[in-house]
């Protein structure tokens, strides 16, 4: 019997060990591609699951209560590829909950989200390699979850999960992305850097489809974008937009110049 794809997204999210979770996801994409899996739109899922599974460690602390550690020292440099795997693993989590949770959208709606996904995951096994190369595995650091905070708090509205989690919340990876490529040059760290070039490579797309459904949320609707995104941002309590923008990468991924005019007077 084949599977179905979001009850299979739903499994693989209930899965808690990081790296079984991540091959699940990149097996799952596959079996996709070769067209072995089922897909049913209309299907409204529950579940007993406790989502997203996740590993016991690292312990999840408030944002403020990590520690800072020098980027010149062995485990600092460690501490932020645990971040940035951290952020991916969350990632993974975030786009297998958008294919489960949300019935009703188009076929290539969950294409996409899957593509999403299966990238995350390809990001997290680079990164945790990575991190082993360096005598530390995932886990080793505390982390935070402010990433999936939000992923709760949008749970009930597509629109609001879409404007806010991919368009806001990953987006700020764009952002980020050149000031942390240039700590990890600055410090010898060639191989992480090659990293962040493919997660930015492929982190302009997945900003890039949720702006591309975003829109076609708000065109279904008859909603004009940018007093909705505001709108949503301020219900939601969205995290407040703050310069460096990178504003090419943002442009890549499909910001319109109204919203890079608007980042730009802040």
């Amino acid at each position: 019997m084949q599977k179905e794809l979001r009850q299979a997204a739903l499994a693989c999210l209930a899965e808690t060990n990081a790296v079984i979770k991540a091959n699940a996801v990149r097996q799952l994409a596959s079996n996709w591609s070769a067209g072995d899996i089922l897909l049913d739109v209309n299907q409204s899922i529950s579940t007993y699951l406790s989502v997203p599974g996740r590993p016991e460690k690292p312990q999840l602390i408030a944002p403020r209560l990590l520690k800072h550690r020098a980027m010149n020292t062995l485990e600092g440099r460690a501490a932020l590829i645990h971040a940035l795997a951290h952020i991916e693993f969350n990632a993974i989590n975030l786009a297998l909950d958008v294919i489960w949770r949300f019935a009703a959208m188009p076929a290539q709606f969950y294409a996409d989200w899957l593509k999403v996904a299966d990238e995350e995951a390809y990001h997290f096994s680079l990164l945790n390699a990575h991190l082993q190369t360096l005598g530390f595995d995932y886990g080793y650091f505390d982390a935070h979850n402010s990433l999936w905070e939000m992923a709760e708090r949008t749970k009930d509205s597509v629109l609001a999960r879409i404007a806010l989690v991919p368009r806001t919340m990953e987006a700020r990876g764009l952002d980020a992305s050149p000031q942390l490529r240039a700590k990890l040059a600055q410090v010898g760290d060639l191989t992480a850097t090659e990293i962040l070039d493919i997660i930015l490579r492929d982190e302009i797309g997945h900003v890039a489809i949720g702006n591309h459904w975003f829109n076609w949320l708000c065109e279904q609707s008859d909603l004009e974008p940018v007093s909705t995104y505001r709108q949503l941002a301020e219900q939601y309590s969205a995290p407040k937009l703050r310069p460096p923008f990178n504003m090419e990468a943002r442009r890549q991924a499909g910001f319109t110049e109204v919203e890079l005019e608007y980042l730009g007077a802040l």
